[in-house]
């Protein structure tokens, strides 16, 4: 079996893989399947490094890259300082941060540091357009780079046309069918319903229900589904939707190849399907994530409403690094879908691959048996 978004990237597998980590895109993409880096959370020296690494391990594999147009983003953003930004972060907001770091045992940063970790992370790490930019003029030379793909927001022209000019396809994230025009219309060409059941940003609407609107909207654009996927049969379900592949990011969080640490492996492999929430508290935008101590801090009555994008970010991520760095359990909030329900134990990529289409093809004889008696 191979679908039309398969033949155009050489996939054995309708398996897309979301991933921050170089390791496992390299390896979905070596086993049949098609890896996608994301690019958001490093800064643009490190995607450089990230992105040889990817080339280097998987030599004549394609890949893709995964970046971020957020579309409500103040343009003015693009041209402030680091100080005219922060003083938009309101006095309440930074002494709960401070208020959450010191009661979790974490050193609470003293004005001089705030300032420096501001300066360094707007400059290098904040979610604009042109940071956006600035990570694919280090894509479009690779000839293995064949995908593009948009996390949030329509892609501005400019770089769909630089992409399609370089022979990448251009892929973007839905959550809602309403947003299906806007994404043909600027040359889009594959669509990935991202469903409420989905880790990191996602809208609110189911992917049962979402995959098959977006691809009775989408005709003859290829749609990718998004969401609830760890299974075989899952997959199965999916291209009985009217999707040609599904995108999956969570299901490789538990993977030895993964960059997850042992502690958040724990509390991945500990938390069932009912233990996750959608939050603004990270980014400005609903991400879904484990209700860890950081969102039960920011979903309690009495904490203040977190900031739109990307006021936020600049508010939380230097805590987001020091989360990271002393891996403190009862505050770590990992973005991870409701499959982590569904995962118990570290596996490593081809296993994953394996066990997904081994279950894929077996639903599939068993739907044809069915329908065989049933005939």
């Amino acid at each position: 079996m191979q679908t039309e978004v398969m033949s155009w990237f050489d996939m054995e597998a309708p398996i897309f893989a979301f991933t921050h980590c170089p390791d496992v895109a390299a390896a979905v993409s070596a086993n049949g399947g098609f890896g996608a880096l994301g690019t958001t959370r490093t800064t643009l020296d490190q995607f450089a490094i990230d992105l040889k690494w990817l080339v280097d391990h998987s030599p004549n594999r394609p890949f893709g890259v995964d970046v971020m147009f957020p579309s409500k983003a103040p343009k003015e953003f693009e041209e402030m300082t680091p100080a005219q930004i922060r003083t938009l972060i309101p006095r309440e907001h930074e002494q709960f941060l401070d208020h959450l770091t010191a009661q979790h045992g974490l050193p609470v940063s003293s004005a001089e540091e705030k300032e420096q970790w501001i300066q360094d992370y707007v400059t290098k790490r904040l979610r604009t357009h042109s940071e956006a930019g600035k990570r694919l003029e280090l894509v479009y030379d690779h000839p293995m780079a064949q995908l593009m793909i948009s996390a949030l927001g329509v892609p501005p022209q400019e770089y769909i046309d630089r992409a399609h000019d370089c022979g990448m396809k251009v892929a973007s994230l839905v959550g809602h069918p309403k947003h299906v025009a806007r994404q043909l219309e600027a040359g889009v060409d594959i669509l990935i319903a991202a469903g409420y059941e989905a880790g990191g940003h996602t809208g609110d609407i189911a992917s049962l229900v979402l995959t098959p609107q977006v691809v009775d909207a989408a005709g003859d654009t290829p749609v990718l589904h998004a969401g609830g996927i760890a299974k075989g049969r899952q997959i199965a379900a999916a291209m009985a939707l009217g999707a040609q592949a599904v995108w999956t990011g969570s299901i490789w969080l538990g993977t030895s190849e993964a960059e997850t640490t042992p502690v958040i492996k724990d509390i991945l492999f500990e938390s069932t399907s009912g233990d996750t929430i959608r939050s603004r508290s990270g980014s400005g935008k609903p991400v879904r994530r484990v209700k860890g101590g950081f969102i039960q801090a920011w979903e309690a009555e009495d904490a203040p409403r977190p900031l739109p994008m990307p006021l936020q970010s600049v508010l939380v991520e230097e805590l987001f690094d020091k989360m990271d760095k002393y891996q403190t359990k009862g505050l770590l909030s990992p973005a991870a879908g409701q499959t982590i329900g569904m995962m118990n134990a570290e596996t490593d990529v081809r296993g994953v691959i394996y066990e997904l289409m081994v279950e894929f093809g077996e639903t599939m004889a068993n739907l044809e048996a069915l329908l065989g008696d049933g005939g």
